[in-house]
């Protein structure tokens, strides 16, 4: 694998001694936010990090490297586990942090990263990959099985929380958004002008997918399977793609881990069909590609951000079948990478699975192409042209950077 290039030296640059605090809500693992925020921390080498919670050896050394300030979370009973539970104090926690003295605050938010408090002076960007989706649009995905005493209780939390999430939006000087659906999901929560936003894609390890392994995984047979990749949570949906693959008789692998797996796999169990769902828990980096290089689709169920996993799979030169909303509109062309479904319903998925143009060819070549423009050294260069954009600006006191 030859060496990556490194970002150009860009015009005008950013002070040498800048001071950059570098806020993201918590390191718990390593997901897209956090590859997001390791690209942050390569391009400020000096940062410090401050986040609500840390779990020591969760995340790469690329960001343990760093300083890391926590909050008072990081102290509660339980914490690394049922962190979710504390949100009604994720609002102080994140405003206890001291940022005096850094002349950029650059949060990496989908929660309460973006509220933190900047020093007199200094310029407060967000790196948003969603306004805080517990509380805006996901609710019922993540509470909606809860008791009703308890979904009542959550859901005036919910309320105040959004009026608070809507009040510190203000402190953000300049936005960077992770797809179009969140600069338009900016624009509804928060009231930010779309010219104030500007939409910079999360960073995929392109070469790492690239060089796909030639065996497939232990076994499995090559194009045998459809795949999916994912943080077993409720927004993801993965319940579509295992109910369409019980429907149609596929096999679906399921790559990940979290909190509904169990649930997953008594539904997998109890829904009728001949097909077959493994579920194959968390892989390693290094492992992946054989599973996306040998899977006959990659199945992305769910209203995404972005997402960076079907740029994973197109790398490695595997159709997406993907739900026509959200992040997965900047990402796959119906024909080069993927094609998708109109509704996001079982059915929907079930009938998808069934299109002969998921078995090819696929023009490998070209989706590699396709998922180059979205490798690391592209968003690392946009990054760092906006942000010295935005620094002279804010030097010269424009209202607007």
């Amino acid at each position: 694998m030859g060496q990556r290039a490194e970002p150009p030296m860009l015009e005008p640059p950013l002070p040498p001694d800048l001071r950059v605090a570098l806020v993201h809500d918590w390191l718990t693992g390593m997901r897209g936010g956090e590859k997001v925020l390791a690209e942050l921390c390569a391009l400020f080498p000096a940062a410090e990090i401050y986040t609500l919670l840390h779990v020591p050896g969760s995340v790469d050394s690329s960001i343990e490297s760093h300083r890391i300030h926590t909050s008072f979370v990081q102290r509660l009973p339980g914490a690394a586990r049922r962190y979710r539970w504390a949100l009604p104090l994720f609002p102080a926690a994140v405003e206890s942090f001291d940022l005096r003295g850094y002349g950029l605050v650059l949060s990496s938010s989908h929660c309460v990263a973006k509220a933190a408090r900047p020093g007199p002076g200094s310029l407060a960007v967000c790196y948003c990959h969603t306004p805080m989706r517990y509380i805006w649009e996901n609710f019922d995905a993540y509470f909606g099985h809860e008791p009703a005493p308890l979904r009542w209780a959550i859901g005036a939390v919910a309320a105040w929380l959004r009026g608070w999430d809507r009040r510190t939006a203000r402190r953000v000087r300049l936005w960077l958004a992770n797809s179009h659906a969140v600069r338009d999901r900016i624009v509804r929560c928060y009231g930010v002008g779309e010219r104030d936003i500007s939409v910079i894609h999360p960073p995929v390890d392109t070469d790492v997918f690239a060089a796909a392994a030639a065996d497939p995984p232990p076994g499995l047979a090559s194009r045998s399977y459809d795949l999916v990749v994912s943080a077993l949570v409720p927004y993801k949906r993965i319940d579509l793609a295992i109910v369409a693959a019980r429907r149609t008789g596929r096999h679906l692998v399921v790559v990940g881990q979290g909190p509904q797996r169990e649930r997953l796999e008594t539904l997998a169990a109890k829904t009728a069909g001949t097909g077959r769902v493994s579920f194959a828990g968390p892989v390693a980096t290094e492992s992946l590609p054989a599973y996306y290089a040998h899977c006959r689709a990659f199945l992305f169920p769910g209203l995404e951000d972005f997402g960076i996993t079907p740029l994973e799979a197109t790398a490695c030169g595997r159709p997406v079948l993907a739900y026509r909303a959200g992040g997965a509109l900047d990402t796959v062309v119906t024909g080069l990478n993927g094609l998708f479904f109109a509704e996001q319903s079982a059915g929907a998925l079930a009938a998808a699975l069934e299109d002969p143009r998921l078995d090819g060819p696929w023009d490998a070549e070209a989706m590699a192409a396709h998922a180059r423009r979205f490798r690391r050294e592209c968003f690392r260069r946009a990054v760092a042209g906006r942000l010295a954009e935005a620094w002279r600006r804010h030097r010269e006191g424009a209202e607007h950077v």
